[in-house]
């Protein structure tokens, strides 16, 4: 009985320990940025600190797809990307999950390379290092060998690898709950528990 307790009790300091960052590149798919922000702010007692990191094209194509720069408007630490100074551009700041969503093949390529010429190569250089959860979102079609290559890469070195792929046995009828299939499972790889469609339960 103390031993359940006791597991208990560890599960539960370790997720409101929870420190993440979301970073935002410029691959078509804002929408799973938004709904990613907006699922962690529903959770609010899973994490201890939440940032945003966003490139240039990120807002501008966040703007065209989503019609509006909500991105500003979640209350949240807010890094552009040349922002070394950022807490999670150094591992003793103890960022434990980082997820680029929607993640641009550009930037896989980065990460896979191990160039960190701007904040979010840098982070995701760090959560790989400390051996921590990196989870990248890529929205891209058909994949070549080079992309392929590269996320075997990212893979290899512990990184995880959820494609904006959405699935269809919830019946959604908007295009947010089609992104939220994809983004439920990004929370679920990230050890973040938040109810949504489970295969098998009604």
């Amino acid at each position: 009985m103390w031993a359940f307790f006791l597991c208990s009790f560890a599960r539960m300091k370790n997720t409101i320990n929870n420190k993440i960052v979301i970073a935002i590149t410029g691959a078509s798919g804002s929408i799973y940025a938004k709904v990613l922000i907006e699922s962690l702010l529903q959770v609010k007692e899973q994490w201890s600190n939440l940032a945003l990191v966003m490139s240039n094209n990120a807002k501008q194509v966040w703007e065209m797809e989503l019609g509006n720069k909500d991105y500003e408007n979640y209350g949240l630490p807010f890094y552009e990307k040349n922002d070394f100074t950022a807490p999670f551009a150094s591992g003793s700041a103890l960022y434990n999950i980082m997820i680029i969503a929607p993640c641009s093949m550009g930037m896989i390529g980065r990460i896979a390379s191990g160039i960190s010429d701007d904040l979010i190569t840098r982070a995701a250089d760090v959560i790989l290092k400390e051996r921590r959860k990196l989870i990248l979102l890529p929205r891209e079609t058909p994949y070549n060998l080079i992309h392929l290559k590269n996320m075997e890469t990212i893979t290899q070195a512990g990184g995880i690898i959820c494609p904006a792929s959405p699935s269809f046995y919830s019946n959604p009828k908007t295009f947010e709950e089609l992104a939220t299939t994809v983004t439920d499972r990004v929370l679920q790889l990230a050890g973040i528990n938040k109810k949504g469609y489970q295969w098998g339960e009604s």
